[in-house]
């Protein structure tokens, strides 16, 4: 838990500073950033580890964004089960991973993580050149996941301040409602609203 609230803060740290050189330099839009060749030079400031963290952060935005997917309400039923599914679903599957996995490289490079191109000319898209495209993308990331990582480390707090309050019983909150819904009944079934 503590290495994904890392690599989250870090993530946003890095989406941060790329507003920041959006909003001051030109040159900063992906679009724009032509890097040297492979081998030339080091793609990151910080170089070694600065690529070691880049390559860390773009696997973990990978894994968040198939975790992210299949946790969507529509989408859950879509996820695969041992010996029960069927051929569509491991091709919508394949289809789903294949889009989200070639949606990577420009994510990671619209918001600022790497400027290294993955064997395509990604950064040659027309609408890497809109500045407020760009900029919004990057905003709508920094303060999405802020809130989530809010939201998600002040849930215990927020739950003891409710029952503190005596505000517990109008089920202001998730974790209450789930967990009566998993106590069992008197006659041991499970209750159903």
């Amino acid at each position: 838990m503590v290495l994904l609230l890392i690599e989250t803060s870090i993530s946003v740290l890095l989406v941060a500073c790329n507003i920041l050189r959006l909003l001051v330099d030109e040159t900063a839009m992906p679009k724009g950033a032509r890097g040297p060749g492979v081998g030339d030079a080091s793609l990151s400031a910080f170089g070694f580890v600065g690529a070691a963290l880049e390559i860390i952060l773009i696997f973990y935005l990978m894994v968040s964004s198939v975790v992210g997917f299949y946790s969507l309400r529509f989408f859950g039923d879509f996820t695969p089960k041992k010996d029960d599914t069927t051929m569509t679903k491991i091709i919508g599957n394949c289809v789903s991973i294949l889009v989200l996995s070639s949606a990577l490289p420009v994510m990671s490079r619209t918001l600022g993580i790497t400027r290294f191109d993955l064997l395509g000319d990604f950064g040659r898209f027309n609408w890497l050149g809109n500045f407020y495209i760009v900029l919004s993308y990057n905003l709508l990331f920094a303060v999405v996941t802020t809130l989530c990582l809010v939201r998600k480390f002040t849930s215990a707090v927020r739950e003891e301040l409710l029952k503190a309050l005596g505000l517990h019983k109008l089920q202001l909150s998730n974790t209450s409602r789930e967990a009566d819904a998993a106590k069992p009944s008197a006659n041991g079934h499970q209750k159903v609203l």
